[in-house]
């Protein structure tokens, strides 16, 4: 297996934001991530895209942003985007209208999809290399992470950008709820070239089951 590198890492999350200190003291375990529905503010972005936007297209957007500015990579790069639940606060609005009501309103609708997040950001920073969407089975990052770097390990793309981000799970779902119900989006450049400051992978022993634990490793 031939290695593979992670670099140019950005990260967001309630409570830590953009600040790297925290990501490191976090990343050992010294605070946590907050369980709330904060986002970032995007205040880059023009206010009627951003107005109807939810907690994992913002963490989305934001991260993606924050990766372009950060390694100024070509906006021809492709992606993969990888989430457990996606819109789940919205598919639960949804789910709520079908029950009360038997009907789905269009707009809300829209924003609804599995894509929804990545879309967002592609369009938001004119990125026209195409992107992937990936929802693991049964929660398992690591499968998602396979598959997205397999492009690379064949040799039919030199690098990727890799996106995963998950939202708030609303109280709603009660004890149905994930045991890491944690609020956050990390975006990187996943390449077949060695780059500066770079976290280098021999095989896929280092990738765990939760994108949590995945982030703590390559943040340290």
């Amino acid at each position: 297996m031939k290695n593979f590198y992670l670099s140019n890492i950005t990260a967001w999350a309630p409570g830590l934001s953009d600040d790297e200190k925290l990501w490191s003291d976090w990343a050992d375990d010294k605070i946590q991530i907050e369980q709330i529905k904060e986002s970032p503010k995007l205040e880059y972005t023009d206010p009627l895209f951003r107005r109807r936007l939810s907690q994992i297209t913002k963490m989305t957007v934001h991260v993606v942003h924050n990766l372009l500015e950060k390694s100024h990579v070509n906006k021809d790069t492709k992606v993969v985007f990888i989430s457990l639940r996606g819109e789940i606060e919205r598919e639960f609005t949804i789910n709520k209208g079908l029950i009360e009501d038997g009907m789905i309103l269009p707009a809300g609708f829209s924003l609804s999809v599995f894509n929804t997040p990545i879309s967002s950001a592609t369009l938001a920073f004119g990125m026209k290399g195409g992107y992937s969407v990936v929802y693991p089975s049964k929660n398992n990052f690591a499968d998602a992470f396979k598959l997205a770097v397999s492009p690379v390990l064949a040799g039919t793309e030199k690098e990727l950008i890799l996106v995963y981000a998950d939202e708030l799970v609303p109280e709603q779902y009660g004890d149905k709820r994930p045991a890491e119900n944690i609020p956050m989006a990390f975006a990187c450049l996943l390449s077949a070239e060695k780059k500066e400051n770079c976290v280098i992978f021999e095989d896929f022993s280092n990738v765990t089951n939760s994108p949590a634990d995945f982030l703590r490793y390559i943040i340290k």
